[in-house]
């Protein structure tokens, strides 16, 4: 099955919110705060298409931080039906070119401790554990990861 991969927008937001409430439930992003992300000045968002219809999507931000660009991923969720495909990796690996085009050095992102798939994802694509986030998502610890881009 192909994957196409275009640009989020605004027109998109029913879809994305409702991805985001399945793949996180309660600790899913509101309609608002997806809405407020993807419109940012500073935001990047793709989608994931499979026959036309959006399976999952990445929303990420470019920080200035000591005189260095840097990219933030905010989420990335694929439905649970696509995911084992290589959705998410894709879609990472756009959002990093994306990132690497406007001269981003370093890449960060949280995930929670004991989501192992993501885990693995991110260790296979070379993002590097630099801090244990306790209680980050509710009850359960996160952990920040960082990727040099450059």
């Amino acid at each position: 099955m192909k994957i196409a991969v275009e640009d989020a927008s605004i027109q998109y937001l029913d879809r994305l919110y409702e991805i985001e409430m399945e793949c996180f439930k309660n600790e899913a992003f509101t309609k608002q705060q997806i809405a407020q992300l993807i419109t940012a000045y500073n935001s990047l968002g793709l989608v994931a298409k499979e026959n036309s219809t959006i399976v999952g999507f990445i929303i990420a931000m470019v920080n200035i931080e000591r005189k260095s660009l840097t990219g933030h991923i905010l989420t990335i969720d694929v439905l649970p039906a696509h995911r084992r495909k290589g959705i998410a990796q894709e879609l990472l690996q756009e959002i990093e070119k994306m990132f690497s085009e406007k001269g981003v050095e370093k890449c960060y992102l949280e995930v929670r401790e004991d989501n192992i798939a993501a885990l693995n994802l991110y260790q296979k694509l070379r993002y590097k554990k630099i801090a244990k986030l306790r209680k980050y998502y509710g009850k359960a610890n996160g952990i920040y990861l960082r990727k040099d881009l450059t």
